[in-house]
């Protein structure tokens, strides 16, 4: 019984809700990179290796936010705070995650997959977590890339290259990543002053990431219609898109007329849906385009 427990605390230690997010952005990048079947080694060890690194990167974000974790209403459970796991024990497993995603993305996918991957690992468990989220309260924005990187890796694991439609998809997360993330700090205020964490609502008042949250919906919108305009995608992924951020502005807009905590975790947790919904279409998109031989 006490093995079964620590191995969900293990398992806890890896975001899972945020790895699958990551991993599944990251799968669609590799369906999107070519016009057929992706081929097994690519799709199999490319998802496997990006979700290792995920996972990794989540156990470090845990032990360097332990001290501030027990103080938050949000966080307080978690495993280290708890005392579930010690910290050498949480280091080790992230370290033996690390290697066996490295060696896996780089004996069996390629070396710019691998290479890539750690950046972004190294982005969002050190100098996102270390310095950003405690710098600046732009450190949601600055280190969104990190978290936007998931699309362009899975299209590297399969084609071994950088292509400009894969950057789209990088901006696509990266733009979403404020909004997505502010409506969560303004629901969370409480718990980031707490802590000292210089969130944008903490540093600059609720009204005023709310109006954040508008303009960065409306520039979200802009930027989803761009691959239509590219030449990715086509008129089944447009329509999605303008459902989708019409909905998400009239979330935002709502947003700035209300002063409740409610309403910030309703827009949080649409806009995890609206990410995931918008990735369908283009795949479907996708798929549909090859079958009419467009």
């Amino acid at each position: 019984m006490q093995e079964t427990a620590g191995w969900r605390d293990y398992y806890e230690l890896t975001k899972p809700r945020v790895v699958i997010l990551i991993v599944f952005t990251a799968v669609v990048g590799m369906l999107l990179a070519v016009p057929g079947w992706p081929g097994a080694v690519p799709l199999l060890f490319g998802t496997l290796g990006i979700g290792l690194a995920a996972s990794s990167a989540a156990v470090v974000n845990h032990v360097l936010d332990s001290r501030i974790d027990s103080k938050m209403s949000r966080t307080h459970n978690r495993p280290l705070p708890q005392g579930k796991l010690t910290q050498t024990h949480a280091l080790t497993f992230a370290v033996v995650l690390c290697v066996l995603s490295m060696l896996m993305l780089w004996l069996l996918v390629n070396p710019l997959t691998a290479l890539l991957t750690f950046a972004s690992l190294i982005g969002y468990a050190v100098i996102y977590t270390v310095y950003l989220k405690h710098a600046t309260p732009q450190n949601i924005v600055i280190g969104g890339a990190a978290g936007a990187a998931p699309p362009v890796l899975g299209w590297t694991a399969v084609t071994g290259e950088i292509h400009s439609d894969a950057l789209l998809l990088f901006l696509i997360v990266f733009i979403w990543t404020p909004p997505h993330f502010w409506a969560l700090a303004i629901a969370r205020k409480e718990d980031y002053e707490k802590v000292g964490v210089p969130m944008l609502p903490v540093t600059h008042g609720n009204e005023f990431t709310r109006q954040y949250i508008l303009l960065y919906t409306i520039l979200l919108v802009l930027v989803t219609i761009l691959p239509y305009l590219s030449g990715m995608s086509g008129l089944i992924y447009l329509g999605t898109a303008l459902v989708l951020g019409g909905r998400f502005l009239a979330y935002a807009i709502q947003l700035k007329k209300d002063d409740g905590l409610e309403l910030p975790m309703v827009v949080f947790r649409f806009s995890i849906n609206y990410l995931m919904i918008l990735f369908v279409a283009l795949l479907i998109d996708h798929y549909y385009i090859i079958r009419l031989g467009v």
